[in-house]
């Protein structure tokens, strides 16, 4: 009798041995790889940077953590239809600047009033949902690349917000507004309750509904998406309108916490934003992704910067080592497409 035979009985139920060989193959699985690597680089990093366990610092890691996870969803969405979306971090900078200009008590347009922290939240995700409506309407209307169209509104959105600050930080906000970045109900953070809620939003639409599955369909096949029935223009300008409100909601949480609009907020963060999404699982070739899987996969390069900053790495180091990590991440995508 072989050893596989052994571990099931006669009624065909697997004995206990065979039941744990098979919860560690399912840890092992496609959908665990990255998290069993963010659990792997913590306990290595730990001997290593021994603050990496301090509290001010997973306070601070999960404060770059939860911004980053919501943009990067919006990404997932857009990457699941086989595009992407270059412009994400121009619309953080173009909406917290939006907003700024409508709160503001120095200059804000309802700066002092009561009005003003629920019309400056309203045009920043107004913002971001136009300019992802541009985005989707310029790739399904005018049949142009995804790459192109995106890269173009990144330097236009990126440069508007710039002329229109005069390259300036816009300060005084409203503390209720501020509130929203630092602020909490009892013990968990507004910045939480706001991420949680966007990404069970992403989560219902991607596994539980029509046009999550219209989504994926798209991703797959445009052609036979559209002989099938799917209304392949809306569902692929929708995703680029959520990526846009994705973008906003991460602009008003980063605004709060550092308390200024900024036109250059996530100047830094296109790497990092596209590359949590691929290497959580996300195809660049459409057709795949998960909510899980970016939350892995923010979570894995979020602990790579603050692990390697801690060290006392360089930014230079620091983006070699996520730039490297990002393309092997890409390159077993193409190998599983394969």
């Amino acid at each position: 009798m072989t050893p596989s035979q052994t571990e099931s009985t006669s009624t065909g139920q697997l004995e206990p041995r065979g039941i744990l060989r098979q919860r560690v193959n399912g840890l092992l699985s496609a959908d665990y790889q990255v998290l069993a690597l963010c659990l792997i680089w913590f306990l290595a990093a730990m001997p290593l940077t021994p603050s990496l366990t301090s509290s001010n610092n997973i306070s601070n890691l999960f404060s770059n953590l939860l911004p980053l996870l919501i943009v990067a969803t919006g990404q997932t969405i857009v990457l699941i239809t086989g595009g992407i979306d270059l412009s994400a971090t121009s619309v953080m900078a173009l909406t917290s600047v939006t907003g700024a200009l409508v709160m503001s008590g120095d200059q804000g347009l309802l700066g002092g009033s009561v009005w003003a922290v629920p019309a400056g939240v309203a045009a920043m995700f107004l913002t971001g949902a136009l300019i992802g409506w541009l985005n989707g309407a310029a790739i399904t209307r005018l049949g142009m690349p995804p790459f192109i169209v995106t890269l173009t509104t990144m330097m236009f959105f990126s440069g508007l917000a710039i002329w229109l600050t005069k390259s300036k930080t816009i300060y005084n906000l409203p503390p209720a507004f501020i509130a929203i970045g630092k602020g909490s109900f009892f013990f968990l953070p507004y910045a939480l309750l706001v991420t949680a809620l966007l990404l069970v939003a992403a989560h219902v639409l991607l596994s539980r509904s029509l046009a999550g599955r219209w989504l994926y369909a798209c991703g797959h096949n445009v052609q036979t998406a559209e002989i099938s029935g799917v209304p392949v223009g809306q569902t692929i300008t929708r995703a680029y309108v959520s990526s846009g409100v994705c973008a906003a909601a991460a602009a008003v949480l980063y605004t709060g916490r550092l308390e200024t609009g900024s036109p250059v907020l996530g100047q830094r963060l296109l790497l990092d934003v596209i590359g949590a999404a691929v290497i959580g699982g996300a195809s660049l070739f459409g057709g795949r992704g998960k909510v899980v899987w970016t939350i892995y996969g923010v979570l894995f390069l979020t602990l790579i910067d603050n692990t390697l900053n801690l060290a006392g790495h360089s930014h230079f180091t620091i983006m070699m080592v996520k730039g490297g990590v990002i393309l092997l991440a890409a390159l077993l995508d193409v190998l599983r497409r394969r």
